[in-house]
Formats: structure tokens, C-alpha cells, sequence
């Protein structure tokens, strides 16, 4: 069993590439785009952080002896030497989870989504579609061959996958969001990888879902942009 740490660990490699000074380069799905400037994994078991490879070294310093032991305890700070370089435009703040083990389990309505049959995806999920080659695994649930609720790999390592998960609102209340992210979540976990899930505190939607999947919180992510 990993750790709260080691499971934050592997949920800021899978947000985010990495240089090898171990800061944070870009967000690890396409567009690629420039990833925050901080980044802070909240635990029980302490904190893990990271910085943009873009702060001057002076800044990172001075964010090193603001955090200390105790982030969620000093954001203001946090904000107040970013803003001394320039203005924080974004806060994300949120619960980090990981799924329990549902290996052996069956989910008879979810289907997988493959090379051979992901045209499935192109009317109404062309973004899944077009970067199909990151999304993996992914599973939807159909209507009338629609595909109306799915769950795909929004980013990944060799070692863990974020889920990313949506159901059509003429189809909510059915239960298929809780079987198609459960499908996916079984086979990361039969790959020998983690399976993660994460969202905003404001997102009640997401934690709903969460509840019902009965995931775990190990954490709470901070990045600021």
C-alpha cells in the first residue's frame, strides 16, 4: 500500500513534465500547455512540492521558507511573493484521490474504446478522438450506439493515470458514470499502474461521483498560475 506521499508523488508526475532539476515544465496532455508556477501536494504525511522552471531562483527561495511545514497555512504568503513577480491570475484548489482496487470486478455496459473501433468517439467526442493516442485506456457506455457517459486517461505515466470522466446530462442518474470509470480504473490497475482521480472544490459534480466510486483522499492539490 503506497503511501500519501508516494500516491502525491505520482499524481504531480502525471499533471505535469518535469526537467532534470525536477521543475515543472508543462501540463503533460495536449496542447501542452506552460504548467503553474507552484505547484503544492497536501497530505497528512507532509507536503510535496514543486516549482515552475520559469521562477527566477531568488523567488523559489523565498517561496521555500514561506511554505515551511504548513502550506494551507500561509496560500496568502504564497500568493503575496508570486504577485511580487507578477500577479497570481489562477488558483486551483482541490481534493486528490485514488481508487480502490477493482480488479476481478465486472462492469458488463462499459466498453472499450480501441484503435479498431474509436471512430465511436469522433461525433461527440472529437478531442478524445484526435488525441486518442494519450486517452488510453478509455471505455464509454452506449445509447442507441451513442456513446453517452465515458471515462478515458486524461494524463499518465508509466506509473499512475488521471481519470477523466463524463456523462451526457440526458443520461446522468443511471449509474453509468460510476461503471464506465470503474471500467477504466480496472484496467489501469491491471496494467500494474495506479489509478487517480482529482478535481476542484468548487466542482460538487465530480466530488458526487467520487463518493459514489468510493474513492480514497490521500491529498489536496494547490497550483497557482
Amino acid at each position: 500500500m503506497l503511501s500519501e506521499s508516494e500516491l502525491m508523488e505520482h499524481h504531480v508526475n502525471v499533471l505535469f513534465r518535469h526537467d532534470s532539476g525536477n521543475r515543472v515544465t508543462v501540463v503533460n496532455e495536449p496542447p501542452f500547455e506552460v504548467a503553474p508556477r507552484i505547484f503544492i501536494g497536501a497530505t497528512r504525511a507532509g507536503n510535496i512540492v514543486r516549482f515552475s522552471d520559469s521562477l527566477d531562483e531568488s523567488i523559489v527561495k523565498s517561496l521555500g521558507q514561506v511554505i515551511g511545514a504548513n502550506p494551507g497555512a500561509h496560500l496568502g504568503e504564497v500568493i503575496k511573493v508570486l504577485t511580487n513577480e507578477q500577479p497570481v491570475s489562477n488558483l486551483w484548489i482541490g481534493p486528490a484521490y485514488v481508487f480502490p482496487n477493482v480488479v476481478g470486478s465486472t462492469f458488463p455496459r462499459a466498453i472499450k474504446v480501441t484503435h479498431e473501433n474509436k471512430e465511436i468517439l469522433k461525433p461527440h467526442f472529437p478531442y478524445t478522438y484526435e488525441d486518442f493516442k494519450y486517452k488510453q485506456p478509455c471505455f464509454v457506455i452506449l445509447e442507441d450506439n451513442i456513446p453517452v457517459s465515458i471515462c478515458c486517461s486524461a494524463r499518465q505515466t508509466s506509473k499512475a493515470s488521471e481519470a477523466s470522466i463524463f456523462t451526457h446530462e440526458d443520461y446522468r442518474g443511471r449509474g453509468y458514470g460510476v461503471e464506465v470509470a470503474n471500467a477504466w480504473a480496472q484496467d489501469v490497475q491491471n496494467q500494474g499502474r495506479i489509478a487517480l482521480y482529482s478535481t476542484a472544490w468548487d466542482n460538487f459534480a465530480s466530488q458526487s461521483v467520487a463518493r459514489k466510486l468510493q474513492l480514497v483522499q490521500y491529498g489536496t492539490d494547490i497550483h497557482m498560475s
